[in-house]
């Protein structure tokens, strides 16, 4: 009788795992919440000897060297063919590159665009790029584009059914302050992509690229450490 029980036991925990795993993957999106005040999180575009990290796992074994363990990482802004930074971006409340306001093609310049970014009070904005003021408050900023949400608006040159479809990652502020990371899991278009953010209750947000995209968020079962980028959002927390 207890050989029954037991062995119930195992095919009830083996059917929860399946479970568990199956919602995982049928979970269009990844979703990494991100709290200012309670976690470290930061812009990383260089090391200490001034190149360029590119990728999540030289970022990952770089902080390990720095006594930092890697909760969160994901491709910020778009870059240039160097990887230098497309666009204004800030770290450490210095402007390393200016706010790019020009007119021309592709999906950063689709208008509006925009900025995130996170003052040294700890509070984290998504503006336009027409709207973004420079003070000497801000810590870190990204610039990219399109704007997805604007003022809790879909952006207006998304198509509904649009058949320009990627995998896409982006950036949201939720009602509470909190910052929001979304990865699609798969390829998805602009306005799908957007209501997502919408549906979350984001009354702004900003897409940040597309096909390149990569996460590392461990505590959401996924794991991806390549890539070649400019900038990467991080999230760590000193080693004890």
């Amino acid at each position: 009788m207890k050989i029954k029980i037991g062995l119930l036991v195992v095919i009830m925990a083996l059917a929860a795992i399946a479970i568990n795993a199956k919602t995982d993957a049928d979970d269009p999106f990844l979703v990494y919440k991100a709290d200012l005040i309670k976690q470290d999180l930061k812009l990383y575009w260089k090391n200490d000897k001034g190149q360029n990290i590119g990728s999540i796992q030289n970022l990952k074994l770089w902080l390990e060297g720095k006594n930092q363990t890697l909760d969160f990482a994901m491709n910020a802004g778009m870059y240039k063919k160097d990887h230098s930074p497309q666009g204004l971006y800030i770290e450490k409340r210095k402007m390393l590159v200016p706010l790019d306001t020009t007119k021309a093609a592709g999906n950063f310049y689709l208008k509006p665009n925009g900025v995130f970014y996170f003052t040294t009070q700890k509070t984290a904005v998504i503006c336009t790029t027409q709207d973004f003021r420079n003070n000497a408050k801000i810590e870190y900023a990204t610039q990219s584009g399109p704007m997805l949400i604007i003022d809790g608006q879909i952006h207006p040159e998304f198509k509904k059914g649009s058949a320009n479809v990627n995998i896409r990652n982006g950036v949201g502020i939720l009602p509470d302050g909190k910052i929001v990371f979304v990865m699609s899991k798969k390829e998805i278009n602009f306005y799908d992509f957007a209501d997502y953010f919408k549906s979350l209750g984001c009354r702004n947000a900003l897409y940040l690229d597309g096909f390149v995209s990569r996460a590392f968020a461990p505590s959401e079962n996924w794991i991806q450490t390549d890539g070649n980028f400019g900038v990467l959002f991080a999230v760590t927390r000193s080693e004890k």
